[in-house]
Parts: structure tokens; sequence; C-alpha cells
């Protein structure tokens, strides 16, 4: 079972940039759509950025298109999340997760991996 692990996260001012990875171990990430979710005190997990298996398709949140940008590197065993113009209602811990198949979805639900998560607080 694939085991993965975020990082990068902190506490940023508004409008700064943090980059976020997640390292995959015990596994591979080569094959299949990987994701980035959010979940504030109090809220649901949401969908933030997905990518599918070869990183030819990418897709977003509404609220962090423009804003943010995912990527992979196979042959690192790596996903990255790069978060620039930071607002308040960003702040959340954020996921990274794998998907047992090679296209994206939004929902958690068909994620079967997930990392346990990196704290990202933007202070107004």
């Amino acid at each position: 079972q694939v085991q993965l692990v975020e990082s990068g996260g902190g506490l940023v001012q508004a409008g700064d940039s943090l980059r976020l990875s997640c390292a995959a171990s015990g596994g591979t990430l080569s094959g299949w759509a990987l994701g980035w979710f959010r979940q504030a005190p109090g809220k649901e997990r949401q969908f933030v950025a997905a990518i599918n298996w070869s990183g030819s398709s990418k897709y977003y949140a509404d609220s962090v298109k423009d804003r943010f940008a995912i990527s992979r590197n196979s042959a690192n065993n790596m996903l990255s999340l790069q978060m620039n113009s930071l607002k308040p209602e960003d702040t959340a811990v954020y996921y990274c997760a794998r998907r047992y198949q090679g296209t994206h979805s939004t929902s958690p639900l068909q994620y079967d991996s997930w990392g346990p998560g990196t704290q990202v607080t933007v202070s107004s």
C-alpha cells in the first residue's frame, strides 16, 4: 500500500506563496490520477486540484483557478501544488491523494490513498 506524506505547509500572509509537496513510498504514483484536497475546521473536505495519470490534464476548483498549479514528477514519485496569491480563505489542512484510476475525480470518495495532511494558515 502506497504511503503519502505532505510537506511545505506553514503560516504566511495574504498575497504570499507556498509550495506543497507530496512524497510517496511503498508504491508508485505513476499511472494513477492524483489530487489535492483541503479541509477547514468544521467544514467538509473539498476538492482543490487534480492531475491525470500522464500529467496532460489538470483540473482546479473555481476558487483556486489561476492561483494554484498542480504538477507531478513521476521520476521522483512526487506531487506538488504551487499556491500563489494566498488568501485567508485558503486556510485549511491540505491533503494529497491517489486515485486508483488514471482519470481524475473531484470527489474525495474516489481516492484510495491519503497523506496525513499539512496545515496552511494565511493571515490577513
